[in-house]
């Protein structure tokens, strides 16, 4: 265990160092670390109640422009709310779900692939069955007929966002799972008398967490983007709680005479979604085995 340690940490370390020098990556945290920041220390960053409404300010343009006042840097809504502490509110729901789907993904995703590509035969037809059916939907218009029929609310977006989210993953596992299972110190496990399970959590599920993990990474901008989607159609998170596409459509109506209403929260999404790509995408290069052995 001693000896075993070390190399663990020389590998994380070998990793840290050909992520940090993508430049463009280390920007994606630092952008996705500034939006969970900000979303944890919601009450202290956000300079008002995002529900407090005053009409007073209806409209009331951002800083910058004429009208503005700097205690409203961004502006405010047509209910006279401050548009910058509902982005910064926002941030919460939109990191949860994003979070919540993609760990709850990953875990179903991860089961089933590993089962099916480990056993094979009636249990692998049937899980490809399951998912050749779910990839035949489109992921949004999936989402939506489910959240039509079970209703609008944290709980159920999860749900209806989960219920196809694992699909990907496993498909990625299943497919690792039939190569790791070949392998040499997989076939010694089982000749010692190791339990399957035992072989697929102890020998295999370490060999395929690295896919899964920059999936994982990859799909929680795809999940932020469709539940905004879904808030945008009426569908996600009922007012007044503060969220990323209900805002963007609640100024649709405003575009020429008050764009900063939509044109705010939806580059919040745009920046959030980039820095987690930006991320995703170091991660796969710096695990990279073809990169790794050119370095």
């Amino acid at each position: 265990m001693a000896k075993s340690e070390p190399k663990s940490q020389s590998r994380i370390l070998f990793f840290w160092n050909r992520f940090k020098r993508n430049r463009i990556a280390v920007l994606g945290v630092m952008v996705v670390i500034g939006y969970i920041l900000m979303a944890i220390f919601a009450p202290f960053t956000s300079p008002h109640n995002p529900n407090e409404s005053d009409l007073s300010r209806r409209l009331q343009p951002p800083f910058f422009l004429k009208g503005g006042d700097w205690r409203y840097p961004l502006g405010c809504d047509h209910l006279g709310r401050d548009i910058l502490s509902r982005i910064i509110y926002g941030s919460r729901i939109s990191i949860f779900i994003g979070v919540a789907v993609v760990a709850a993904s990953a875990a179903i995703g991860t089961l089933f692939g590993l089962l099916a590509g480990y056993y094979g035969g009636r249990l692998d037809s049937v899980v490809c069955m399951v998912v050749d059916i779910l990839l035949a939907f489109p992921f949004l218009i999936f989402a939506i007929a489910l959240m039509a029929a079970t209703g609008p609310g944290l709980g159920n977006i999860i749900l209806a966002l989960t219920y196809k989210g694992w699909v990907p993953f496993c498909r990625v596992v299943r497919g690792d799972t039939l190569v790791a299972k070949k392998i040499e110190y997989v076939e010694a496990a089982r000749a010692m008398g190791a339990s399957s399970w035992r072989i697929m959590l102890k020998e295999i599920l370490p060999n395929v967490f690295t896919p899964v993990l920059v999936l994982a990474t990859l799909n929680v901008a795809t999940v932020i983007i469709i539940e905004a989607s879904l808030s945008f159609l009426g569908l996600g998170v009922q007012p007044p709680t503060p969220v990323w596409g209900s805002m963007v459509n609640e100024g649709r109506e405003h575009l020429l005479s008050a764009w900063w209403i939509s044109t705010f929260p939806g580059l919040a999404i745009l920046i959030m979604v980039l820095g987690v790509n930006l991320f995703g995408q170091g991660l796969r290069d710096a695990f990279d085995p073809r990169l790794t052995e050119e370095a």
